[in-house]
């Protein structure tokens, strides 16, 4: 497999030395790749706070909010596991969806089909211009591993950086348990 290989429905790794606090040992879903740029969300940032507090005429759900990056966090947005039954979502890898029509997902978690387990939502997103993305990984600042629904819907929030890496094995596992400051959420 090329290392250099982006595509969407993977996960970047933020090297282990970044110093770049928003990134310091975070997983990113990359849900968006195009000619323009990519999008993603950080999986491994919990915010304090579940979604009812952020939007007023939610109704009641028990659901985390995580940081999804430092570009327009005054947006919403989520990642879920029921396609087949919110509109207008778009299928990022097989079982995993971005976004759907925001009343019917409503409509869908007042009518209890779906759960807090179903789905992660996101303050803001991680972007990159036309080959920005590229270019940071050529240089090493991110690695791109496989995804797993268990990586995005886990938690298990701390220490997913590193077992992300330990699951990939080989030098990713060696990477993994090098020094540096793990990113503890809980």
């Amino acid at each position: 497999m090329d290392k250099h290989k982006i595509e969407k429905g993977k996960l970047l790794l933020a090297e282990p030395f970044m110093d770049e606090s928003v990134f310091q040992r975070c997983a990113i879903f990359l849900c968006e790749l195009h000619k323009d740029g990519a999008l993603g969300f950080i999986i491994n940032k919990q915010l304090d706070f579940i979604i009812t507090d952020l939007i007023k005429d939610f109704p009641e759900f028990n659901a985390a909010v995580f940081y999804g990056g430092p570009v327009q966090t005054d947006t919403i947005h989520y990642i879920h596991t029921k396609g087949d039954l919110l509109e207008d979502s778009i299928e990022v890898q097989k079982g995993i969806f971005w976004g759907g029509d925001f009343n019917r997902l409503k409509f869908l978690i007042t009518n209890e089909l779906i759960k807090p387990a179903d789905i992660r939502f996101y303050l803001g997103y991680s972007g990159w211009t036309a080959g920005q993305l590229q270019e940071e990984v050529k240089s090493g600042s991110w690695m791109i591993s496989e995804s797993d629904p268990n990586y995005i819907f886990t938690r298990k929030w701390g220490g997913l950086w590193k077992r992300i890496l330990n699951d990939a094995g080989g030098t990713k596992a060696v990477i993994a348990n090098m020094d540096g400051i793990d990113f503890q959420l809980n």
